[in-house]
């Protein structure tokens, strides 16, 4: 699958999108990316994952995801390993295993992430698979949006990645050229 098709499924299932966003650091865009959309129709969201997976087969015991964004994508990567599925939560600020989830010494992890900016979430889930004894094999996301400048310490593999900027409302070209701004993660009627 290249480059391309990847964006096209983004499109087509309204996980990439186009127009004036406020981000949830208050800053705007022009382009966002609302991955939970993707999980709606399985049928797109299983081959875009296998592809994501697919040169760790035989590699992985768990998949490790943070929770929200990471959830069902840890399920569906693991189905497409034929692995076993977990997901960190925050608590007091970090993200922690809960609900009688745990990683043994030595097993293989790979924690997954829907998109990747900063890879904050990815390294506190790392933090908490580290803190078990089990070895980080690697992290992998369905989009990297830093335009490939995320670090993570270990094999980062990412299915497309974009270089989206963001603005300061003050230097927003876009509220200068007077294009209506959305709120996509407001809930309906909120914005």
């Amino acid at each position: 699958m290249n480059r391309d098709e990847v964006i096209d499924i983004l499109k087509h299932t309204g996980v990439l999108l186009q127009g004036h966003f406020l981000l949830t650091s208050g800053r705007h865009s022009a382009q966002f990316l609302q991955c939970s959309q993707l999980f709606q129709n399985p049928r797109a969201a299983a081959p875009l994952v296998a592809e994501l997976v697919k040169p760790l087969d035989g590699q992985i015991d768990t998949v490790v995801g943070p929770a929200m964004g990471g959830v069902i994508l840890a399920y569906e990567a693991a189905r497409a390993l034929g692995a076993r599925a977990i997901y960190t939560e925050k608590e007091s600020g970090r993200m922690v295993l809960k609900r009688g989830f745990f990683l043994q010494p030595g097993e293989r992890v790979l924690v997954v992430e829907d998109a990747v900016t900063t890879g904050g979430s990815v390294r506190q889930t790392m933090e908490a698979v580290a803190a078990t004894g089990a070895e980080m094999v690697g992290a992998a996301a369905l989009v990297d949006r830093s335009g490939g400048r995320v670090s993570l310490g270990v094999p980062f593999r990412a299915l497309v990645t974009l270089d989206i900027p963001s603005y300061e409302p003050d230097d927003c070209p876009l509220c200068r050229a007077g294009i209506p701004l959305s709120r996509p993660k407001a809930s309906p009627g909120q914005g």
